[in-house]
This record gives C-alpha cells, sequence and structure tokens, in this order.
C-alpha cells in the first residue's frame, strides 16, 4: 500500500512539469496565449486588442506572399527582440526574455504552418 502511495504521489509531483514542457513546446498554445490578443485566434491580425484606436494593424500570418518574404530567422528575432528590431510596430513586444529556444522555435514552426510556407531562406 506505501508502494503504491508512493507512486502515485510521484506521479502526481511530476505529472505537471512533463505536461508543461509538453505543453511549452505546442507553438498553437503559445500563439493563443502570447500572440493572439493582436494576430487574432487563426493568425489574420484581427484580435480583440485590435479596436478603431490601435495604431497599426497587426501583421496577417496567413499572408503566404508576405510570409514568404520573411526568412525563419528574421520571424525568431521579431519574437525575441520586439517589432522595433526589424523596423515594425512598437507595439509587437519583445518575448526573448519570457520565452525559451524550444517555444521560439515552435511558435515560428507554427506561424510557417498558419501562412502554409516556408519563407525566405538564406
Amino acid at each position: 500500500m506505501t508502494r503504491r502511495f508512493l507512486t502515485a504521489l510521484l506521479a502526481l509531483a511530476l505529472g505537471p512539469g512533463i505536461a508543461g514542457s509538453t505543453l511549452a513546446a505546442d507553438g498553437e498554445t503559445l500563439f493563443r496565449f502570447y500572440c493572439a490578443q493582436c494576430h487574432g485566434i487563426e493568425g489574420k491580425g484581427d484580435g480583440p486588442n485590435v479596436t478603431g484606436d490601435f495604431p497599426v494593424d497587426p501583421r496577417d500570418f496567413t499572408k503566404t506572399a508576405e510570409m514568404n518574404k520573411l526568412s525563419d530567422a528574421d520571424i525568431r528575432n521579431v519574437i525575441i527582440d520586439g517589432g522595433p528590431i526589424a523596423d515594425k510596430s512598437p507595439m509587437m513586444p519583445p518575448w526573448g526574455k519570457t520565452l525559451n529556444d524550444a517555444e521560439i522555435k515552435a511558435l515560428v514552426e507554427y506561424l510557417r504552418q498558419l501562412c502554409n510556407c516556408t519563407g525566405k531562406t538564406g
């Protein structure tokens, strides 16, 4: 009985960490939490924060032609350092101190799914 109890306790203790790391690498979950407020749940730039007085139009990640002009490194840099790093909106915050490398990679991969494109190489 004690062994079963300890096994259950260990599973409970480790469970959230394992689940958390799995969720952390899920680009869609990260996008919905960090990005959808401005970029919209489908990535079309129509999030709930974008009202009539919003100073810029957030990028529409579903526009394949526009997204194909960007390399993964370009997208990564904007995620890490925010919009001003790419002469884009100061409304785009830097996430480099919030997200780890795996999470940023997962976000870039998810954005590539939204645009159905691979982007600029080199």
